[in-house]
């Protein structure tokens, strides 16, 4: 399941993050990477204990939570704190899979990761190549946002983010844990979510079968959810 999610941020909020981000020191991405990541990763990243991460981190978090597609999408239990990455000219990170968990010293949180996030915070326009290619079973998906949009995808699948040959590709990257664990029933339930949404603005909420649906719903999340 790879699912677009636009306007996690704002225009204007994606404008101070750069600020903020472009007078902090930034340091080697590979100080997080696992041991087949740091041989394919070349790129750079925010201390991600530093202050700054952590706020910034928080303010991503806050609007996430506050997007009902996102909440849909994922059913999260545990967002692991935000990164942030940036990649130069010639500068990439070749195919790898994340780590299936990922622990933070500094709160002790420790997640299963189901699904990887990247949230873009540079415009397509700012830089050539810095695509992100996520495997799945249809192909190879090219995903490349305008700054402020979000992509989520498996954890399990091979990625890769192409060499960027102009400019910068700037992104906050993290990882999810669901409270639905497998993902074939977590789609489901977001494809069922969105068709009620659907219904709703044509029925209206109150109308009896979509009353029947968002029950059927709500007792597969309640089936399937693991808190």
């Amino acid at each position: 399941m790879l699912i677009s999610i636009p306007d996690i941020l704002g225009k204007q909020e994606v404008a101070d993050f750069r600020r903020i981000m472009d007078a902090h020191v930034w340091e080697d991405g590979r100080s997080t990477a696992g041991a087949q990541s740091a041989e394919v990763k070349q790129n750079d990243q925010l201390p991600p204990d530093s202050k700054v991460a952590r706020e910034l981190g928080n303010r991503v978090v806050s609007a996430l939570l506050a997007n009902t597609q996102f909440i849909s999408a994922a059913v999260p239990l545990r967002i692991f704190p935000p990164l942030f990455n940036r990649y130069t000219q010639g500068k990439f990170f070749g195919e790898h899979v994340d780590n299936c968990v990922r622990g933070d010293h500094l709160t002790g949180m420790r997640i299963r990761t189901d699904l990887s996030v990247t949230l873009f915070l540079s415009e397509p326009d700012e830089y050539d190549g810095g695509e992100l290619i996520v495997k799945d079973y249809y192909g190879d998906q090219r995903v490349k946002l305008p700054a402020g949009h979000a992509v989520l995808y498996p954890a399990t699948s091979l990625h890769s983010v192409t060499p960027v040959t102009r400019g910068a590709r700037v992104s906050s990257f993290f990882w999810i844990q669901s409270m639905i664990r497998d993902t074939h029933a977590r789609r489901m339930t977001y494809d069922m979510d969105l068709a009620i949404q659907t219904l709703v603005e044509r029925l209206g909420r109150n109308d009896s079968e979509v009353r029947s649906l968002t029950n059927i719903y709500h007792n597969l999340i309640r089936n399937w959810a693991e808190l």
